[in-house]
């Protein structure tokens, strides 16, 4: 097995990944109707209700299909009777409504602007699946002033009641922003490819949230377009080795998206490869990623520290505080 040779200040030195067969598609059909039939079961029960819970999907480098898989997970734990909600949080490069296919009229800039309540840019683009679009390229949301950031966010309090997950899908990289809706949300996916340059990205956005977490980290590493299920396990241990050697935190593996034709047919067709293609490779390993997403959050919200913890007014509460808007 390969190592994790040494850290710098940039991240790993890192060998390339193994190679191997991937799984058998029965395999992957058979898991995620099981996944789905055993959530959805989870969600019909009592626990409903109890508070909306954050989901961050973040990575260190662009272009690893971050906003792709957030729009995707949005549709795959729906599947399973999640209502979601995306909030579009790559202000400086928003493109969430184009993988929707959609051209909405209003986004955040609106709201911002005093011109738009929150409820005229929610997009309903699904039973139960509501995007708030953030408008791509307006460098106007990049590079908000503390007092007009702290009145976006705290529009979206309307939210709660209305979704159970609010996935937020963020910028690539580590700035303060970007970190600072990381570590307000109560999970995060930190996702990767194979590529030497993206893993060593992510660890670079791992140890950033490390040392600027106040207290314990709920990250969970995805990996991205891997050519089997051999190199994309090769890759996490990596991380994982590096962040218990270095950082002295336990990163859980959540799995992996194989790379499929598929999914770049679905980019060019403007709809969710979830969607367009159901029983895609990418499509059955998501499902069975937004699974064992959603079993950790319900476990998460049945608990004490979740009941107490969790809720827009809770997150709301955290990210004013990371980005120094309250004491």
């Amino acid at each position: 097995m390969e190592q994790v040779r040494r850290e710098t200040a940039g991240g790993l030195l890192l060998q390339e990944g193994a190679s191997g067969n991937p799984p058998l598609r029965g395999e992957l059909l058979d898991q995620a109707t099981e996944l789905r039939s055993l959530v959805s079961g989870q969600l019909n029960g009592a626990s409903r209700g109890r508070g909306m819970r954050t989901i961050a999907v973040l990575s260190g480098k662009g272009g690893v299909g971050k906003t792709n898989i957030s729009v995707n997970l949005a549709l795959a734990m729906n599947s399973m009777g999640i209502r979601v909600a995306i909030l579009d949080a790559d202000l400086g490069l928003a493109n969430v409504d184009i993988l929707f296919g959609m051209m909405p009229k209003y986004n955040l800039s609106h709201v911002i602007r005093g011109m738009r309540e929150l409820e005229d840019v929610i997009v309903t683009v699904k039973d139960d699946v509501l995007i708030i679009p953030g408008g791509a390229g307006v460098q106007e949301l990049a590079d908000l002033d503390q007092t007009r950031q702290l009145a976006l966010i705290d529009k979206l309090n309307g939210l709660e009641g209305r979704v159970d997950v609010l996935l937020v899908d963020t910028s690539a990289g580590i700035h303060r922003n970007i970190l600072s809706f990381a570590l307000a949300s109560d999970t995060t996916v930190l996702l990767t490819t194979p590529e030497p340059t993206a893993i060593r990205d992510a660890y670079g956005v791992l140890k950033s949230l490390a040392l600027n977490a106040a207290g314990s980290l709920d990250v969970n590493l995805l990996v991205n377009m891997a050519m089997s299920e051999e190199e994309a396990a090769a890759v996490a241990e990596r991380i994982q080795m590096a962040a218990n050697q270095f950082l002295s935190i336990p990163i859980p593996y959540v799995g992996y998206i194989p790379w499929d034709k598929k999914v770049r047919e679905a980019v060019q067709l403007r709809q969710p490869f979830f969607e367009a293609f159901p029983t895609c490779k990418a499509s059955l390993s998501l499902a069975g990623i937004a699974g064992r997403l959603a079993r950790v959050e319900t476990a998460v919200r049945d608990s004490e520290e979740g009941r107490q913890g969790r809720g827009v007014k809770a997150f709301l509460f955290r990210l004013t505080r990371r980005l120094g808007l309250r004491e």
